[in-house]
């Protein structure tokens, strides 16, 4: 298993370095190399650096994808499946999908809707200080807390129905409503199982900021 670190142009005041492979979108491969870190895959249209940025990306990266600023697919989603090409069984953490552009942080929370990242919606997440944004397909799944984390969200892309077990409140059948995200829910001391239908369901940890 290949550990990916995917950095975007967004909010990058949290990062981690345990990976094995460095992926930089746009302002992210900038990022990288003032921070001193690898810029094994450089992916973007390169619209948010200048020319003497872009000529130091081009340098350093050991793979160097230049995508038109006119295309289907957000630079994000271009990077994941170029991942996803060279290392199917890649799990992803992408810093900075937050704190920039609401148009930009949404796409990013729905990652999943694209049909040539859905297989791999379990292999990638979205991290910062306060989030973690996971994704899971139809079907029972469990989640464990993540260290530091208070509170866990959970919602359903297309509004189907969800079970929540083994939380502080629990979702199902007998005292089921609809909602479009289930908020503010809390561990128990163990994991938290839940299903959801169809679609796909966002799991989002969180905690307060101090």
């Amino acid at each position: 298993m290949t550990r990916v670190a995917l950095f975007t142009g967004g909010d990058l005041e949290y990062f981690t370095t345990n990976f094995d492979y460095f992926v930089g979108i746009d302002r992210g491969c900038f990022f990288l190399l003032q921070n001193h870190l690898p810029l094994d895959l450089a992916v973007g249209d390169f619209d948010s650096v200048s020319d003497q940025e872009l000529k130091k990306i081009k340098t350093a990266a050991t793979q160097f994808i230049m995508a038109p600023a006119e295309k289907e697919d957000t630079d994000t989603e271009l990077a994941l499946k170029t991942i996803f090409q060279q290392f199917d069984k890649a799990e992803v953490t992408i810093f900075g999908a937050f704190g920039g552009r609401l148009d930009h942080t949404l796409a990013n929370i729905f990652l999943p809707s694209n049909p040539d990242l859905a297989p791999f919606m379990e292999h990638f997440r979205l991290r910062d200080r306060q989030n973690l944004v996971q994704f899971f397909p139809p079907g029972q799944h469990c989640v464990k807390q993540e260290a530091g984390m208070a509170y866990i969200s959970f919602m359903a892309d297309n509004d189907a129905p969800l079970t929540i077990q083994d939380a502080k409140y629990e979702l199902s059948e007998r005292n089921f409503f609809q909602k479009k995200i289930y908020g503010s829910n809390e561990f128990v001391g163990k994991p938290i199982c839940f299903s959801v239908s169809s679609g796909y369901a966002v799991v989002i940890q969180t905690k307060d900021r101090i």
